[in-house]
């Protein structure tokens, strides 16, 4: 098969860290392309969209993955490029706030709250058991290279963010991969996203948010087999219901 292009937005982390084990998985024809965010200033959406954009212009056909916080990124990108987005993928997203009942803290959502907030969620990462090896080394990559400041001003704009215009307006195939014991974005995302768009292709892993590191293999299987599905040629009939 043709390679393809599949540019992957990462999670609120910003970085290629968390998606090391599903690059690993991808057949060889899937040419994978991680856009990492800056690790400074507001990276609110808006900003954090002409950061990809900048990137992406080098593609002139490709696909976009935004996992978790990357998947309205992924929708706000198909809106501007639709002409060069051949499928779309959202790995445990969101298209309104996730957690719609902490939408009206988002102004104490600054950088002490989300420090003392990850410091929390340290703990998991070091009683034996809870995670594996490779997941803890993963983290403490992030953790050191990833600040709180700019978590916080992720947070944020997780807690304001609203894409389902752009969701409505996709005119490509669209996959929603979800994992099924997902305690970080929960199962309401995905039945809102599959509300204005009917024709999205649900696919389903067993295994927590992170679901694309600690269970590669099948993200890996789904993912491809859509895109295979996306890139075949489609009669005049096909492309009208999609």
């Amino acid at each position: 098969m043709k390679k393809i292009h599949l540019v992957l937005l990462p999670g609120l982390d910003g970085t290629e860290i968390l998606f090391g084990p599903l690059i690993r998985h991808l057949p060889p024809w899937i040419q994978p392309h991680i856009i990492s965010y800056p690790t400074s200033g507001k990276n609110s959406y808006e900003e954090l969209l002409e950061a990809v954009d900048s990137e992406v212009s080098r593609f002139e056909h490709f696909a976009i993955l935004g996992s978790s916080f990357g998947g309205p990124l992924s929708l706000m990108i198909a809106a501007r490029h639709s002409s060069r987005v051949f499928a779309i993928l959202l790995c445990a997203s969101f298209v309104t706030p996730p957690r719609p009942e902490l939408v009206r803290f988002r102004l104490i959502a600054r950088t002490p709250v989300i420090a003392v907030l990850r410091a929390l969620r340290r703990i998991r990462f070091v009683i034996p058991g809870l995670a594996s090896d490779e997941l803890r080394r993963a983290k403490a990559k992030l953790w050191n290279r990833v600040g709180a400041r700019v978590l916080a001003s992720r947070s944020r704009a997780v807690l304001s963010v609203d894409v389902r215009s752009q969701l409505r307006g996709v005119a490509v195939p669209l996959m929603y991969l979800a994992f099924t014991n997902d305690n970080v974005v929960p199962r309401r995302c995905l039945e809102e996203v599959v509300s204005i768009a009917p024709l999205t292709h649900v696919a389903e892993v067993e295994g927590e948010h992170l679901g694309l590191f600690t269970h590669p293999k099948p993200s890996a299987e789904f993912i491809a087999d859509f895109l295979a599905i996306s890139v075949l040629p489609r009669s005049p009939a096909e492309s009208a219901t999609v």
